[in-house]
C-alpha cells in the first residue's frame, strides 16, 4: 500500500446527524489516518465522542464566522475543510485564497454554480433555460401572490409543493393536497408530515409583514431518490443512485443503492452545464409515468453518505484526495446495499465543581 502522509480534516456543523457517518467515511478510509476537527455553534460533549478536537465557533451569519475557522485551520494545522451548511459556502469561496495561503484545501464547487443551486427558483429556471425537465414551478414573492402561483401549478386539481427558495434542511416545505383536510392531518398523519392546508398556510404567511422568497411547484406522486456523485469541473468521475425507502424530515431512514440509468443520464447533464465541482447530491422523484425529475441539488456532501461508502463509493474520502491532486482509485459500486437508520444515544456526564458549576467528562 502506498505510504501517505496523515491528515487534519476540518468539519462544520458537526453537532448534525450526519457526523457518525462522516466521520466513519473519514476514519475507516483504509489508506491513512485522519484527525478530524469539528467546529459548531453549541456547546456539546457528546461530539467528542466522534472527533478529535471541537471548537464552538460563531453564527454563519456573525460577521467573524469565517475569520474563526482560520484560525482554527491554523491552529490545528488543517489540510481540507469540509463544510457542511449550505448558507456557508459562498462565504468560504470569497476567501478561498486566504485558506489555500495557509495550506487549507476547502471542498467547494465555484460561486456560478453554487449560486445556482443554492436558489431553488433560480436552479428550475437554469434547468429549464437549458432544456432539462422540471415540474410546473412559479416565484411567490408576497403573500398575495400565493394563491396565484399554487394555481400556476395546479391546484386545487393537484397537490402543489411550497419550498422557500434559499433553505435547506426541510425548512420552508409544505405539501397542500385538495385531498388532505385539517382533521385528516391530525388523526391521519404523523406529527412530521409535511401536508397543511390552503388556508393554514395563508394564515401563517400573514403572520409577518414579511416573508422569504418561495415558490410553488407541481407535485409529484413517485419515489424519491438521488444521484450523490464527485465532479472535476462538470465531469463526474464517480456516481450512484440511492432510492428512499422511507423518510424522515427528508433525511432517509431506509434506504437502497440501485442502479438507475435515466437518473445517470440527467446528472451527467446537468454536473457539465453547471460546470460543476466536487461533491454534489442531486435529488430525484419520480413522474406519473416512473421517469425521474432533478428536484434539487446540494452543492455538498449529503447527510446520507454512508451508505455510498458501505457500497464502496467513499465519496468524502475521494473528494480529499481529488483536491490533494492524488491518484483516484477505479471504484465498483456494490448495488443492493441497504441502510436502515435507527437512533443511537450518547452520553456524558457531569460534576458540580467548588464553585457551584456543572463540569462534564
Amino acid at each position: 500500500m502506498q505510504n501517505l502522509k496523515d491528515l487534519t480534516v476540518m468539519v462544520t456543523a458537526c453537532g448534525a446527524q450526519f457526523m457518525p457517518g462522516l466521520v466513519s467515511c473519514l476514519k475507516g478510509n483504509g489508506e491513512r489516518k485522519i484527525k478530524v476537527i469539528g467546529t459548531d455553534i453549541r456547546d456539546d460533549d457528546t461530539v467528542l465522542q466522534m472527533v478529535d478536537v471541537y471548537y464552538r465557533v460563531p453564527h454563519v451569519t456573525d460577521a467573524s464566522y469565517v475569520n474563526s475557522l482560520l484560525e482554527i485551520c491554523k491552529k490545528e494545522k488543517v489540510d481540507v475543510l469540509i463544510p457542511f451548511m449550505s448558507s456557508e459556502l459562498l462565504l468560504l469561496i470569497d476567501q478561498e485564497c486566504e485558506f489555500n495561503r495557509i495550506g487549507v484545501k476547502i471542498s467547494v464547487s465555484d460561486r456560478r454554480s453554487v449560486e445556482i443551486t443554492n436558489n431553488k427558483f433560480r436552479l428550475y429556471t437554469f434547468l429549464k433555460e437549458n432544456g432539462f425537465s422540471v415540474p410546473r414551478f412559479a416565484r411567490i414573492t408576497r403573500v398575495d401572490e400565493f394563491a396565484n402561483a399554487c394555481k400556476a401549478c395546479g391546484y386545487p386539481q393537484n397537490a402543489v409543493c411550497i419550498k422557500a427558495t434559499e433553505l435547506s434542511g426541510s425548512r420552508g416545505i409544505r405539501m397542500i393536497s385538495p385531498d388532505i383536510s385539517r382533521f385528516d392531518i391530525l388523526f391521519g398523519e404523523k406529527p412530521n408530515s409535511f401536508y397543511t392546508t390552503m388556508d393554514e398556510m395563508l394564515a401563517t404567511l400573514h403572520e409577518r409583514d414579511y416573508m422569504p422568497e418561495m415558490m410553488a411547484m407541481e407535485y409529484l406522486p413517485g419515489d424519491e431518490g438521488s444521484v450523490d456523485l464527485l465532479a472535476d469541473h462538470g465531469k463526474i468521475l464517480y456516481m450512484a443512485y440511492r432510492e428512499s425507502n422511507l423518510n424522515l424530515h427528508s433525511i432517509p431512514q431506509i434506504a437502497t443503492l440501485r442502479k438507475n440509468e435515466e437518473a445517470y443520464v440527467i446528472a451527467e447533464k446537468v454536473t457539465e452545464a453547471l460546470g460543476m465541482n466536487g461533491n454534489a447530491d442531486l435529488d430525484f422523484k419520480n413522474d406519473a409515468q416512473g421517469h425521474p425529475v432533478l428536484m434539487e441539488i446540494n452543492p455538498r456532501i449529503a447527510a446520507t453518505m454512508q451508505i455510498f461508502a458501505v457500497g464502496g463509493l467513499n465519496l468524502p474520502y475521494l473528494r480529499i484526495k481529488q483536491l490533494l491532486k492524488e491518484k483516484l482509485p477505479k471504484v465498483e459500486v456494490n448495488y443492493g446495499v441497504k441502510m436502515t437508520r435507527r437512533y443511537l444515544e450518547m452520553f456524558t456526564s457531569f460534576e458540580i465543581n467548588k464553585n457551584g458549576e456543572e463540569t462534564y467528562s
